[in-house]
């Protein structure tokens, strides 16, 4: 579980930084639809991770720490 959680936080960052790469290097419209995009992504990774900590520790899979 522990390696599960690492790979959603690591994604979290890489979609984070994708959002600001987006965003320094397009200027026009199009640019920011690609990064509400990655925010998108961003907040929907936290979600799902959120919900997997919650069952988690409902179920008992986690007991405590990581």
């Amino acid at each position: 579980m522990r390696i599960v959680v690492i790979a959603f936080l690591l994604m979290i960052v890489a979609s984070l930084a994708s959002a600001l790469f987006l965003l320094m290097r397009d200027r026009d419209a199009a640019g920011g639809t690609r990064v509400a995009r990655a925010l998108a992504i961003r907040v929907g990774l936290s979600l799902t991770l959120f919900a997997l900590l919650m069952a988690g520790f409902a179920t008992g899979l986690i007991e405590g720490r990581l």
